[in-house]
């Protein structure tokens, strides 16, 4: 019975995120950008974009054409 107490400890310790490590949010972030029609732009949009929000923690933008 003790056993599964332990699997549950190690199993909880894995899923939870570490602090600075933002994949989960990276992710998130990238599927709205596509969603609104965005492309995600490493140092800046181009300039017949506009940028419409952020793909990642790090500075990625998200662009898509002006209208």
């Amino acid at each position: 019975m003790r056993l599964h107490y332990l699997l549950f400890a190690l199993v909880f310790l894995f899923l939870v995120p570490v602090p600075g490590n933002g994949i989960f949010i990276s992710a998130i972030q990238k599927y709205f950008c596509k969603i609104r029609s965005g492309r995600c732009a490493i140092l800046g949009c181009l300039p017949k974009e506009e940028q419409i929000g952020r793909c990642s923690l790090g500075g990625r933008k998200c662009c898509r054409r002006k209208k």
